[in-house]
């Protein structure tokens, strides 16, 4: 059986390009999709509480589905991959 969570080599791969492609701290834009009636959305929400986060919500045409833009200041590369691991838990979040 194969895992849809991403493997240590992405993240390791992924924190390379993040630390080249900005500065930090900084500003990082963070998209995620969630079934509307999901309670994730409320948990990955939960996952900025500590920030100073602006979050911005889209619903599907059907409203099945919402898109969720946070945007807000990041620290290092490491807090931006530990709020990808984190919401790689969420059964139905999609992170882009």
């Amino acid at each position: 059986m194969q895992s849809n969570t991403p493997s240590e080599d992405f993240y390791s791969r992924f924190y390379d390009q993040l630390k080249t492609s900005q500065d930090w701290p900084g500003p990082y834009l963070f998209k995620f999709i969630v079934k509307s009636e999901s309670a994730h959305l409320v948990n990955l929400k939960s996952l900025f509480d500590s920030t100073e986060a602006v979050f911005t919500e889209k619903k599907s045409s059907k409203n099945t589905f919402t898109s969720l833009t946070i945007k807000v200041t990041m620290s290092n590369p490491d807090q931006v991959i530990d709020i990808y691991k984190k919401s790689s838990t969420l059964e139905g979040v999609i992170a882009l």
